[in-house]
């Protein structure tokens, strides 16, 4: 970068002093931004897992509904972010309804279908075994089912957080006049290149965090699930 910096125009490559100047900058004075996007990001993940995990479990519990809300799920994977933004933007005035209807859902799919192959994959001999003491439909689910899909929501959750925050800001871009993507979007349409590798040098240290958070609940809530090693 400090190479390149030599040779082009500021606004195509800045100096690192320049960009660690932005970034110091931009913490001291616009960090609220920062905040408004992790709120958007960890209410529209919570959502889309709460509901996601909902439609995995009546798709692998109730044959009934199974081919229904499969097929509605897998409709949704085919659409594209785009369209679901450009259909929020016409559909809703407030911007936060806009951002959390288009991050919904994008990964509401993700948790659905990893919880429907989570209950697809359950060993066939737990599940004799817990009916062979006349368990109840409550109690399979309180003590197999969902002690079973908890590592599946997990890595889901690890796996769409990178994601998730490209497509906050992507959201946040095209809807919304506050947030990390506006802003980049600002930075862009005056040439700021140092603030727009300032933001994303945010979002890196954020996808980084979560990641780290999403790891110790992981460590913390299976410590009992011994690691398997390939010798």
């Amino acid at each position: 970068m400090e190479v390149s910096s030599w040779y082009v125009a500021e606004y195509i490559m800045p100096s690192p002093l320049k960009v660690a100047r932005a970034i110091v900058a931009l913490a001291t004075t616009d960090y609220t931004h920062v905040l408004i996007t992790l709120g958007r990001l960890c209410l529209a993940m919570l959502f889309a897992m709460t509901a996601g995990i909902i439609l995995g479990l009546v798709m692998g519990l109730f044959g009934v509904l199974r081919s229904f809300i499969k097929a509605l799920v897998v409709i949704d994977t085919g659409i594209p972010a785009l369209s679901w933004i450009l259909l929020a933007v016409f559909w809703f005035k407030n911007p936060e309804v806009r951002i959390f209807f288009i991050l919904a859902m994008i990964l509401l799919p993700f948790y659905a279908l990893t919880i429907y192959d989570g209950i697809r994959g359950l060993p066939r001999d737990l599940l004799d075994m817990i009916e062979s003491f006349r368990a109840n439909r409550t109690q399979v689910l309180r003590y197999l089912i969902i002690p079973h899909l908890v590592p599946y929501v997990l890595t889901t959750t690890k796996a769409v957080v990178g994601y998730a925050i490209r497509m906050v800001i992507f959201a946040e871009l095209v809807a919304s006049a506050v947030g990390v993507g506006s802003r980049m979007g600002l930075a862009q349409s005056t040439f700021r290149m140092d603030q727009v590798l300032a933001w994303t040098f945010f979002l890196i240290v954020l996808n980084i965090s979560l990641q780290a958070i999403v790891a110790g609940i992981e460590k913390l809530g299976l410590h009992w699930r011994p690691e398997a090693t390939v010798r």
